[in-house]
């Protein structure tokens, strides 16, 4: 049963949300409602290619508001990624009536946002002074410039989140630029956006959105709202992602895998997340490993980590998706992380580490650099051996 007592808690979410088929077109408006010039940050060398990029620009300049190329990006952004485009920021003077558009996955999301942060807050040498952990630890005095972001791949929910993740390669960690702020102002989804995406990227974004909609759920820092978005989420996701994978020209799986990915931003920037994120988190730099396919490499051995610490929940997600009949809790839950399993084998997800390139003498700096606000959110604390130990049997 669902705790009908929730403690205290503080729900972040957009403040404006437009989800639907060929909306990108309503861009111009919605740019206008933020400024009157847009710094732009792009992720899909695609939509350039195919002529959107420059029809967007069109529709913004129909509505007085001109779109300024900032930078593009095709892989998860550095530290000295963020310094070189923030460097480029300021020398636009960047003031107020100025704001972020940023068009594509995680990856143009994730920048745009450390842009609109730094633009305004310059205490700092570089982005890395404000990261968690690895910085001078400082924070945003100013608010930082509007975002109106754009996703295009249907995985990180990163357009409804309050932080931008950034790698840092001494020491090779993951961290956050995390404020309340950086959520983004308006959030344009338009799955048409995506269609172009390969299948593999669809299997492995897709996977990342199901494994934060599943993560946030059974979170020790769960709360009311985010869990029931991410009970819809995956009502949503499972049934969807392997026809996305197969088909990504149809309509209805692309649209149920983008507003899954939508709710499981607000669920993850809510609840947490746990040990498949903190796990990816370390693949991503040790190993290179892309965000998504880690996640979905370590959902399921993650799930059968924590059974027994929250089976409730996932007996509740096996309701969500039809799976509970006529089981016991404990059949239930069993049947979920099943479930879960055979749809990553389907679409295509290797089950062993060493199947991603992981060498097994870089396990030792898995573990380690495994630990981090993901990983404080699991439902259970893994002591360093046994993660060590549920690594090398998954490699």
């Amino acid at each position: 049963m669902f705790d009908l007592t929730p403690n205290d808690y503080d729900f972040l979410a957009p403040r404006h949300i437009v989800f639907g088929w060929g909306r990108w077109r309503e861009v111009g408006p919605l740019a206008a409602g933020l400024g009157r010039r847009a710094l732009v940050v792009l992720g899909s060398r695609t939509l350039e290619r195919n002529g959107m990029v420059s029809e967007l620009h069109d529709e913004l300049r129909d509505h007085r508001v001109e779109p300024v190329a900032l930078a593009t990006i095709s892989r998860e952004p550095t530290v000295e990624d963020v310094d070189a485009v923030i460097a480029r920021a300021c020398e636009l003077s960047p003031a107020a009536g100025d704001f972020v558009l940023a068009l594509g996955g995680g990856s143009a999301l994730d920048l745009g946002k450390a842009v609109a942060a730094l633009a305004t807050n310059r205490e700092g040498s570089s982005v890395r002074d404000y990261l968690e952990g690895v910085g001078r630890g400082l924070k945003l005095s100013a608010a930082p410039l509007p975002v109106l972001a754009m996703p295009t791949t249907a995985g990180t929910g990163s357009e409804a989140t309050k932080n931008a993740v950034i790698s840092v390669h001494s020491p090779a960690v993951k961290k956050s630029l995390r404020d309340p702020r950086l959520v983004p102002s308006v959030v344009l989804v338009d799955s048409q956006l995506g269609v172009s995406l390969p299948s593999s990227t669809t299997a492995h974004t897709g996977m990342d959105a199901i494994t934060q909609l599943i993560e946030s759920y059974i979170s020790r820092r769960a709360k009311p709202i985010p869990q029931a978005l991410a009970l819809q989420g995956v009502r949503m996701a499972l049934p969807a992602i392997e026809r996305a994978v197969e088909d990504g020209a149809c309509r209805e799986a692309r649209e149920a895998m983008a507003h899954a990915a939508l709710l499981s931003g607000m669920a993850l920037a809510n609840s947490g997340l746990g040990m498949a994120h903190g796990v990816a988190a370390a693949l991503g730099v040790h190993c290179e490993v892309a965000h998504g396919l880690a996640c979905a490499v370590m959902l399921p051995l993650a799930l059968r980590a924590n059974r027994d610490a929250c089976q409730p929940q996932l007996a509740q997600l096996a309701a969500a998706v039809s799976l509970a009949d006529g089981r016991t809790e404990s059949e239930a839950a069993e049947a979920f992380i099943e479930h879960v399993e055979q749809i990553a084998h389907r679409i295509g997800i290797p089950r062993q580490l060493r199947a991603i390139g992981v060498d097994r003498n870089q396990i030792g700096d898995l573990v380690r650099d495994s630990k981090g606000n993901s990983m404080n959110g699991n439902p259970r604390t893994l002591a360093d051996e046994e993660l060590a130990g549920l690594l090398d049997a998954q490699w």
